[in-house]
């Protein structure tokens, strides 16, 4: 059967039906058959792929089905949630697709642990933080969530990256969502420490001027062994893609690794914040 050529710039859905038909041939399944396996009409996959402009898009279950018989790691998931999310800084989508290739992912954060270490209480309470100040509302601090959550998927997939996350210290002083939330959260990044392809360090204060990165910022290595960095300040994103750029983030990476507190120091040093850490109740 001659299937019509899909154009993921045709519509907001298109890339989803890209993704799909990409993942579906990959693993050798013909549109009847993957209906099948996930309990839908044929016709249906044909239309989740074609992604129409204007109409019904496909269900969340259907993509939370279809990752699930294509072993694609919550990719399509993520896609869907994607399309539907309002609260995502423009750029931040492509990273998300692109992190879901990578390789390799490095990750420098400043303030608030990173979004692939986030519990559900952690990430609920900061953006519990923003609708109260009116920056989201609750609807899109609910998408927010379940987005976070499918992309956390990544790491527990059958092939995950290597992620190498270096935290500042202010990640883990800063008091997020109370005593208890915040003991829950340094309690799994602690238990982090036995998953084979996640290396976290702490980067102290002591560091002072010699932190070589000001802002956060990801840096991806891609199936190709090319590059691509992303970095967010206050309500924007930028992506990097400029080659020489991407080698001095590189560099000052392997340098903040260095700096950083050794691993079995890095568990220490949780362990004794989680034990001894106290939010204020007052300012």
């Amino acid at each position: 059967m001659n299937l019509k050529e899909l154009d993921p710039t045709s519509g907001p859905w298109a890339p989803f039906g890209v993704q799909l038909r990409r993942s579906r041939r990959a693993a050798n399944l013909t549109q009847a058959k993957l209906a099948r396996l996930v309990g839908v009409d044929p016709s249906y996959v044909s239309y989740a792929e074609l992604a129409p402009p204007g109409r019904t898009p496909p269900s969340e279950k259907f993509a939370r089905d279809a990752d699930r018989v294509l072993e694609t790691g919550g990719t399509l998931l993520l896609m869907w949630l994607q399309v539907k999310h309002s609260a995502l800084l423009e750029g931040f989508p492509e990273f998300a697709i692109q992190e879901q290739g990578a390789t390799e992912i490095r990750i420098y954060e400043a303030g608030i642990v990173p979004g692939l270490f986030q519990t559900e209480a952690y990430a609920k309470a900061l953006a519990a933080g923003d609708v109260r100040r009116g920056t989201i509302t609750q609807r899109q601090a609910d998408e927010r969530v379940a987005y976070l959550l499918a992309r956390q998927e990544l790491v527990r997939r059958k092939k995950p990256p290597l992620v190498h996350a270096v935290l500042d210290e202010s990640c883990l002083r800063r008091p997020i969502g109370g005593r208890e939330v915040m003991r829950a959260q340094l309690a799994f990044l602690e238990a982090l420490y036995v998953v084979k392809n996640i290396i976290l360090q702490v980067a102290p204060f002591s560091l002072g001027e010699e932190r070589p990165f000001a802002l956060p910022m990801v840096l991806l290595t891609l199936s190709d062994e090319s590059f691509l960095g992303y970095s967010e300040s206050e309500g924007r994103s930028h992506l990097e893609r400029d080659i020489e750029r991407l080698a001095t983030w590189k560099q000052h990476y392997d340098r903040l690794q260095v700096g950083a507190l050794a691993e079995t120091a890095t568990l220490e040093w949780m362990r004794a914040a989680r034990k001894g850490i106290e939010c204020p109740t007052s300012t």
